[in-house]
């Protein structure tokens, strides 16, 4: 039994030596492949800067910005140029029975100008609405930006954390490959039986089994990595929480949310504009007054007119008000308050469910702090455990099994803290994005923040040009 003992304890030499191998070489690997390494807030960076998702909205909201310059133009004048000429065969006949034919050639230029004095404040309510909606259209783009950078860093914990349990069911196959040429060799030497042997082959499949639905997992993560940031994933960095910009209470959380959330803004927004077409709907009903001024030119080669060219030019004021358009506008007007009651619903239904995503994050982000302490403390109390399973296995107070049960309670218990500390750092960037400050100010990246309202300025007192300020 000595010498046995003896055996068994040069194999678990050789296992510690195996495991001190194995650290050194990933820390030399880390260690070269850090000056390469990617971090959470490049990732994010890249994110803003490339995801199509988000250069989509841009292009959205850009658009957006035109019907500001397109209400705006009712305050302009109309310029209407024509001009007419052709050719025109005459044939006349006279009293004496004689014909008297022609090829004429008459033509005609002129020009109107339009310019409607008042319209039932319809132009400046309709210029409103533009404005308002270019205001709910920047806040929907935030809450876009926000679902992107979420969606960043979900990728990037997730591929981070995947390579983790990778790393993890690898190490454990070699535990598991190790432990079943020890039991074999004790199997020969007469020290356990055919069953501790047939338990250690089970675990190492199980966990090639694990390996490999761990690395399924890591290419899945990767291929959204690659979606949402735009450049597959490569060494990263270990990411950390943003807990120092968010609340410091539920109930900060709260009013935050009620404030700074995109789609509570939007939706505010959304309220005016509702509010406001129904002035806009009300215009249909008043009067209108516009004022016309045209000049004309005609030109006529009839030599048996007694007028051969005609100069016109006129200044006409026109005041219409509408009596009955068979209900049409009464019916605009109505729909028009319906819209915005509705507006107002929705509203209060956004609050609601702003103030149930702050809570929720809140405690998510409070919850998953404890789910990482208690995690590290059952891996290190696993650690322990396996540690005092394998000595009293030495010493024949334990079975194969127990040591193997060990094994894989130590390996479980390191799953859930690498997921713990992953959902640790999700959670704390869903509560950022639930107060609505998960943007590139607030996080500080290295990227240049995309400005909505530069485009705007550049297109809203536009009055010709079909370029984009981008030239296209």
């Amino acid at each position: 039994m000595i010498g046995c003992a003896a055996r068994v304890g040069n194999a678990r030499g050789h296992v510690l030596r195996l495991g001190i191998c194995l650290s050194v070489a990933t820390c030399v690997a880390f260690a070269a492949a850090s000056a390469f390494a990617e971090s959470l807030p490049e990732a994010l960076a890249k994110a803003y800067q490339t995801n199509p998702q988000l250069n989509a909205e841009r292009a959205r909201q850009r658009a957006t910005d035109e019907n500001v310059p397109q209400a705006l133009a009712g305050y302009r004048p109309q310029i209407v140029a024509s001009l007419s000429a052709g050719l025109q065969a005459v044939r006349n006949l006279l009293p004496d029975n004689m014909v008297q034919s022609a090829a004429l050639k008459p033509w005609q230029i002129g020009v109107t100008v339009s310019q409607t004095l008042f319209n039932g404040f319809k132009t400046a309510n309709s210029v409103r609405v533009a404005e308002l909606q270019v205001q709910s259209g920047r806040e929907a783009l935030r809450n876009v930006g926000q679902g992107v950078l979420l969606d960043a860093a979900t990728a990037y914990s997730n591929v981070l954390a995947n390579q983790s349990l990778v790393e993890a069911q690898r190490s454990n196959v070699e535990f598991l490959r190790e432990t079943l040429r020890i039991t074999q060799r004790r199997l020969k030497n007469g020290d356990v039986t055919e069953t501790d042997t047939a338990q250690a082959e089970a675990r190492l499949s199980r966990g090639l089994s694990d390996v490999n639905a761990a690395e399924v997992n890591l290419a899945v993560s990767q291929a959204t990595y690659t979606q949402v940031i735009g450049n597959p994933p490569a060494q990263l960095r270990p990411a950390e929480t943003v807990d120092r910009y968010g609340p410091r209470t539920r109930e900060d959380a709260i009013s935050m949310a009620f404030k700074e959330n995109p789609a509570v803004t939007a939706a505010g927004f959304d309220v005016d504009v509702a509010s406001t077409s129904i002035h806009v709907a009300e215009s249909s009903l008043m009067p209108t007054v516009t004022v016309q001024g045209s000049a004309s030119r005609a030109r006529d080669t009839d030599t048996s007119l007694t007028t051969t060219a005609t100069d016109q030019a006129s200044i006409i004021g026109q005041i219409t008000q509408p009596i009955y358009d068979g209900g049409t506008a009464a019916s605009q007007t109505r729909q028009a308050k319906e819209m915005a009651a509705q507006s107002r619903m929705v509203l209060d239904q956004v609050r609601n469910q702003a103030r149930t995503a702050a809570v929720s994050a809140w405690v998510a982000n409070e919850g998953a702090k404890v789910a990482v302490t208690a995690s590290e403390s059952e891996v290190r109390a696993a650690g322990i455990a396996l540690e005092g399973v394998r000595k009293e296995a030495l010493a024949g107070q334990r079975t194969t099994v127990d040591v193997l049960n060990s094994q894989q309670d130590l390996i479980s218990a390191k799953a859930r803290l690498i997921g713990a500390q992953r959902d640790r750092v999700i959670a704390s960037y869903t509560l950022l994005t639930a107060v609505g400050r998960l943007d590139v100010k607030t996080l500080s990246l290295n990227t240049p923040d995309y400005l909505p309202e530069v485009h705007y300025h550049q297109v809203r007192d536009a009055w010709h040009g079909l370029r984009t300020p981008s030239g296209q």
